[in-house]
């Protein structure tokens, strides 16, 4: 098994059933439902030196969500084209996250996971299998989706384990 292999399995091992469709919308409601209770204040929490406050941890969710979407519609509509990676450290080092309010970055969670249920959910079957290169890498676009839901479930249990019980 590759590096690679063993990074993207790390992350389809969190998917609690075969239904990765109906978990994508469970895990954004349970993130939403985190996020929602949290005040100004405690958004801005980081569980340690060096670690990401509330707010920049969702804005990495929207950001790494974002660019699986386009990974997945250039792969499902049959573009060979091989695509680039990302540094999430430098993504969040500029995303400004702390300065805007945890109700933007919310509502703005909230339309990226409705976007990408309404492109998945309206794949025709025969693309889920395509291949494309992205990061160096051949992925199909169904496990790029699963990714979507292993991601954030990930994330979803380092709020929960780190950051919630010193809140």
């Amino acid at each position: 098994m590759t590096d690679f292999q063993k990074y993207v399995q790390r992350y389809l091992d969190n998917i609690p059933s075969a239904d990765w469709l109906g978990e994508l919308k469970i895990s954004g409601e349970k993130t939403i439902a985190i996020y929602s209770k949290l005040s100004e204040e405690q958004s801005h929490f980081a569980y340690d030196e060096g670690k990401w406050t509330l707010k920049e941890l969702l804005l990495h969710l929207s950001d790494t969500e974002r660019i699986f979407q386009y990974r997945i519609l250039a792969f499902a509509r049959g573009d060979k084209n091989e695509l680039p990676g990302f540094d999430e450290e430098l993504y969040a080092a500029n995303s400004f996250a702390n300065e805007r309010t945890l109700e933007s970055l919310l509502e703005e969670y909230k339309l990226i996971r409705k976007s990408s249920q309404i492109l998945l959910e309206t794949l025709n079957s025969s693309v889920l299998h395509n291949i494309g290169t992205a990061n160096g890498n051949e992925i199909s676009v169904e496990t790029i989706g699963k990714l979507i839901v292993g991601h954030n479930i990930h994330h979803l249990n380092i709020i929960e384990e780190r950051y919630l019980p010193r809140l």
